[in-house]
This record gives structure tokens, C-alpha cells and sequence, in this order.
């Protein structure tokens, strides 16, 4: 029954004062897991389960720009719990915030060195031959990289969620490293780093209104100990941006914004060059059409860019964040991704006891 008027104000002063000092934030990423694999700032998880049944085991990487606690974000709230609950095997490959130690880390750091490494461990771990890869956001791209270059890696499925493609599609926080305005080295400090107070700077141009909608919003719902609990969640994670290595950022100012390479199809990477026309395997293309961050238009082409004969893609009516923790993510995309990773997987087979 829902609270009348007295108790929901009753509740709206209990929870503003609990709020105010700062003694409500709920816990996040819980879901039990084994660190199985670290290699400097990259880490492998594996989720705990007694009800692995659908084979190939899913590899989820994670963004470089964000911490991933926003795929297991509440117990009511988890991509990754309800991948796990839906019977698959699931790792997740995240990355502690990097420091100066990792200003030289380019994009061949990750798609040639640390990615490679985490799928041999997911390979060792669970005992299967193929793994269902996921990127999520710019992770998405790396992914893209991975496919492209590395046909012998054992990717049985690839999907991008809410990863660009077109920048010219990216809007400020891309256009402003057009050519002829910002210099990456603008925003590059002398640790070598784009500093986590740039990147969420950044981040909250895109929608300046937003944290007094968000307050308004708060208010409004400050009696229902739930929906609080997920606005605190969400609100918490949406400004703890970590920094970001400086020699990918030049990369990806260079190559991908400039010259805009993914779009193209050929992106120059090491001592040549991978194309998207190369990836082969099944792949899915997840994008939002009230995403801000990475706009529909931006991500959209990639279905017609890569080469496989199995390509599809699952347009949503959500925001970047609330495809993988909203309300549409646990009724609409995260059933339908599961079904459409089910439909290209089988039972399991195994070297070894999962």
C-alpha cells in the first residue's frame, strides 16, 4: 500500500536528513566474484554461480573513462547479475584508475597487450574455446580494434554498447578538438594524464542543466526509500570519472576524431592498419536514441561498417547510462541482448569443470 501524504512526508525528512549528511550512500557492485587475473591496472572477474548452463562465457570490458560498478549497481539494478542469473558465464575486465605510470598506454596497449592476455585467462579459467565479447562505451571500441585485428583470438560473438563510430556525430566534447581548436596537450597534465576532474567537467557540459533536475527530481521522490537508493547510486557513479592514459587520448583526438578512422573503416593502429571490414563474427550493436553522450547518429553506421554476414543492431529508447542501469535496461535491453547472445551460444563445452 502506498504511503498517504503524512507518511510520505514523514519519510521525504528522514531520508533529506540522511541524504544531507551524507550517511545514505547504499552499497554498490555486489554481486560475489573471484579475482582471477591482474596485469598492472587491469583486473578479471569472474561472477560466482551455480547455474552456468549456456556456453560461450561472456568477456565484458569495460569503459577506460569510467569505473564499472555501473554494471552491477544495486542487487535490484545488475547487467552483470542478470546475465549471471539468465545462466551465463560471465567475467567482467575492469581497470583501477591509472596514474602516471600509465601516460604511455596507447591504444595498442590495450587491444595488443592487456585484452589479448585477459581473454587467455578467461580461455584458462573457464576451459572453453570461444567467448562472447561485450564493450561498453569506449570500450566498444577497443573491441572493434580487437575484432579487426586479432582474427585468431577465439571471439565467438561481438557487441558494442553505446560505442561511437562517427564523431562528427559526438557533439562538443568531440568538437572541441576539431582541428584548429583545443590541442590534446590542453588538457593533458604534466603527470601525463587527462586529470578524472577534466573528464567529468566534460561530462557535465553536455546537459549544464542536469544536477538541478536531478535535485528537483529528488526531491519529488524523496519519500520512496527506493527510488533514493538508485538515484544515489546512479548519482554517485556519474561523477567518479577516473583520468584517462594521455598518449590514447592523443590517439583518439588524432585518429578518431579528426580524422574520424572508424567511420572510415581503416583505422591506423601499430605499424599498419586493422578493418572493421575484417571482423567476421556475429555482432550486435546496441545504441540509444536519448543518449547525450554517444548520440544515436554517432554509433548507428556501425552495423554497415563491419564485415560480418550476422549484424544487427538494437536501437533503444534510453540514455547512455540507462541502457545498462535504468528502468528500460532491466524490461527491455537487457532481455533482449541476453536473447540475442542465447540465440548465438550453445550448452557449454569445456576443457574443465566450471
Amino acid at each position: 500500500m502506498a504511503p498517504n501524504v503524512l507518511e510520505r512526508q514523514l519519510l521525504r525528512a528522514r531520508n533529506g536528513f540522511a541524504y544531507l549528511a551524507g550517511t545514505s550512500q547504499p552499497r554498490v557492485a555486489t554481486a560475489p566474484r573471484d579475482l582471477v587475473w591482474k596485469l598492472d591496472k587491469g583486473r578479471l572477474w569472474r561472477y560466482r554461480s551455480d547455474s552456468r548452463r549456456i556456453g560461450p562465457p561472456i568477456l565484458i570490458i569495460h569503459s577506460l573513462v569510467s569505473k564499472s560498478y555501473i554494471l552491477d549497481l544495486l542487487p535490484s539494478n545488475s547487467m552483470i547479475g542478470f546475465l549471471r542469473d539468465e545462466g551465463f558465464d560471465v567475467f567482467l575486465l575492469d581497470w583501477m584508475p591509472a596514474d602516471p605510470a600509465d601516460a604511455e598506454n596507447t591504444l595498442e596497449t590495450y587491444v595488443d597487450h592487456y585484452i589479448p592476455k585477459a581473454m587467455a585467462a578467461v580461455a584458462e579459467e573457464s576451459g572453453a574455446d570461444e567467448q562472447t565479447v561485450i564493450g561498453y562505451c569506449f570500450a566498444g571500441v577497443l573491441t572493434l580494434l580487437l575484432a579487426a585485428g586479432h582474427s585468431e583470438l577465439p571471439i565467438r560473438n561481438l557487441i558494442t554498447l553505446t560505442t561511437p563510430c562517427d564523431y562528427r556525430e559526438m557533439g562538443f566534447m568531440s568538437k572541441m578538438f576539431f582541428e584548429g581548436r583545443l590541442d590534446p596537450e590542453d588538457v593533458i597534465y604534466p603527470t601525463g594524464l587527462v586529470p578524472a576532474t577534466a573528464m567529468d567537467e566534460g561530462f557535465q557540459s553536455l546537459k549544464p542543466t542536469d544536477q538541478i533536475v536531478q535535485q528537483v527530481n529528488l526531491f519529488q521522490n524523496l519519500w520512496n526509500d527506493q527510488w533514493v537508493e538508485g538515484f544515489l547510486a546512479m548519482n554517485r557513479w556519474a561523477r567518479d570519472q577516473v583520468a584517462f592514459p594521455g598518449a590514447a587520448f592523443r590517439q583518439t583526438v588524432d585518429v578518431l576524431i579528426r580524422q574520424n578512422a572508424l567511420l572510415e573503416g581503416v583505422i591506423p593502429l601499430g605499424r599498419g592498419e586493422v578493418r572493421l571490414k575484417d571482423i567476421a563474427c556475429p555482432f550486435l550493436n546496441v545504441y540509444c536514441e536519448q543518449d547525450t553522450i554517444v548520440p544515436a547518429p554517432a554509433s548507428e553506421p556501425l552495423v554497415g561498417l563491419v564485415g560480418s554476414r550476422d549484424a544487427r543492431e538494437l536501437r533503444l529508447q534510453s540514455g547512455h547510462v540507462g541502457l545498462v542501469a535504468g528502468r528500460s535496461a532491466a524490461k527491455v535491453a537487457r532481455p533482449q541482448i541476453a536473447d540475442w547472445i542465447r540465440e548465438h551460444s550453445t550448452v557449454a563445452r569445456s576443457r574443465a569443470a566450471a
